[in-house]
């Protein structure tokens, strides 16, 4: 079972109790839609929130990917969220607070869930949170091969809470180490399993400035997406992750060199000698071109 990895700019979270909400978010410039069943529903409102969630999938056009994120599996609400999205065919289920396990579990759920609801099994993909929880941390470079998987991303908040820290950012406002690691372990762990790794939240949406530097930095790091709460942040996120009409321009002249001369292990461009790593890096360049 072969899932290709999450091709996704923004991500952006709408709750799933929220009609108006969930209708703004469809109607933004987000390249995928998370319908949110896990923290943006209160408890006594997650069973009413699941089946208006499928209601919304089943009566929706979709103008761009909607995924939904249950509950976490070893919540009562798991099952029943899947039980009630399932039939109303999402485009892809995320999963919270997540291990390795988790994820296999989940895609034995969604096996049997598929099949009694006569859809083609194995055709729902899943991503992971995958650092939200002590156990999860320790997984997250064993995702290779998993089924169904298509991108992990990482958590600080949730993550600061399982450690038990008053706060996950030092005195100058960066993420403190714990989270600079889980958020590297992230980019790490996706790359050896093959699939796309997403940035976390950029939790102060007013913050376009922060947003933007934060986004950068993620892509040139490696990632190929980022998470929104809000739908103001999505233009923001869709531009950091576009390269830019110079980074085409280059890359296109890094392929044509190495065109030029099949045979060549190495070759010369504006006076640096380059290799076929620089080749593969500017052939990921190009594939993100929008």
């Amino acid at each position: 079972m072969t899932t290709s990895p999450l091709a996704a700019r923004s991500l952006l979270f709408a709750p799933g109790d929220s009609p108006r909400k969930l209708e703004k978010a469809g109607l933004s410039a987000a390249d995928l839609v998370i319908v949110d069943l896990e923290d943006a529903v209160a408890e006594g409102a997650k069973p009413d929130a699941r089946h208006a969630v499928a209601a919304h999938l089943t009566a929706t056009h979709r103008r761009q990917p909607h995924w939904v994120r249950i509950n976490p599996l070893d919540t009562p609400h798991a099952l029943p969220d899947l039980a009630a999205i399932v039939p109303a065919r999402p485009d892809g289920i995320v999963l919270p607070k997540a291990t390795r396990a988790d994820a296999e579990t989940l895609h034995r759920y969604l096996e049997a869930l598929e099949a009694a609801a006569g859809l083609p099994v194995g055709g729902i993909p899943m991503f992971v949170l995958a650092t939200e929880t002590a156990a999860g941390v320790f997984d997250v470079g064993n995702y290779a091969g998993c089924p169904r998987l298509a991108a992990l991303s990482w958590g600080a908040e949730d993550s600061a809470t399982a450690l038990g820290a008053t706060s996950n950012r030092d005195d100058d406002g960066e993420y403190d180490f714990p989270y600079q690691m889980f958020r590297a372990l992230c980019l790490t762990g996706a790359a050896a399993a093959g699939v796309s790794a997403i940035e976390t939240i950029h939790g102060d949406f007013r913050d376009a400035a922060g947003l933007d530097r934060m986004a950068r930095r993620a892509r040139r790091a490696g990632f190929r997406g980022m998470l929104a709460i809000h739908p103001d942040q999505v233009p923001v996120i869709n531009a950091a992750f576009s390269p830019s009409a110079d980074e085409v321009a280059h890359a296109e002249a890094v392929v044509a060199a190495f065109a030029a001369h099949p045979s060549a292990g190495t070759v010369g461009l504006n006076g640096a000698m380059l290799d076929l790593p620089h080749l593969k890096r500017a052939q990921a360049l190009l594939a993100m071109k929008r």
